[in-house]
């Protein structure tokens, strides 16, 4: 006599992690890597393109600091749900509901890092650069981006791996990269092998993101590296 399903269920194998899923489903998981991915480099690249003109009028105007600060503050404050449902009505439920959210949360971050960057130029320097000629827009890019550039790199590291966190919530609207594989885990009788590969996926996600923009701004900004003990200039 058959078993009832749900002692079936329980007594089937369920191991934490599973050569023959990963195989199985290879292709699955790869589309689910690529739309991460995606999504993330995305989201992150316009919210850049947004914050920095943000950060400039925030220097730039300091009346403006506050509320620019204040509104970041508060669109980060609300939850993911409540910011699908108010975007709906605009872009449906789809990839681009998604996008625009991690756009919106990567805001936060980035007004406030590229900021503080962006403020920490001497004002002795700009002032040097002024006397040698400078007009704002070449001192800007010339001048202030390099000197600022460790801070800025230290604000977009910490928006990509928060939004390569945060992508995963899209699976509400059925596009949350690796966010699809744990979700899919839990609706079929809590499958670990499923969940735990999509996790340990996204953390290493994560970490490779991470680390590449790490030596890119090592790349970028050699001067900002640590000497080494006992070294002479």
């Amino acid at each position: 006599m058959a078993l009832p399903f749900s002692i079936a269920a329980a007594e089937a194998p369920n191991p934490w992690f599973s050569v023959d899923y990963v195989r199985d489903n290879s292709d699955t998981i790869l589309a689910a890597i690529r739309q991460h991915v995606t999504l993330t480099a995305q989201a992150v690249l316009i919210a850049v393109v947004i914050a920095f003109p943000l950060a400039l009028l925030a220097r730039r105007f300091g009346v403006l600091a506050g509320p620019i600060l204040g509104l970041s503050g508060a669109l980060y404050a609300i939850p993911s749900l409540a910011m699908f449902a108010f975007l709906e009505p605009f872009v449906g439920l789809n990839q681009y509901t998604v996008l625009v959210g991690l756009v919106v949360y990567a805001l936060v971050v980035l007004v406030q890092n590229f900021l503080v960057g962006l403020r920490s130029v001497p004002a002795d320097v700009r002032e040097a650069a002024r006397g040698m000629g400078y007009g704002n827009a070449r001192m800007l890019w010339r001048v202030e981006v390099p000197i600022a550039l460790p801070v800025l790199m230290a604000g977009i590291r910490v928006a990509t791996v928060s939004t390569v966190a945060l992508t995963t919530v899209g699976v509400v609207v059925g596009n949350g990269g690796l966010g699809q594989i744990i979700f899919e885990g839990f609706n079929n009788n809590f499958y670990r092998a499923e969940i735990v590969t999509g996790s340990v996926l996204c953390v290493l996600l994560a970490l490779a993101a991470d680390a590449a923009l790490a030596g890119l701004a090592r790349l970028l900004a050699p001067w900002s590296r640590p000497t080494p003990t006992g070294s002479t200039a």
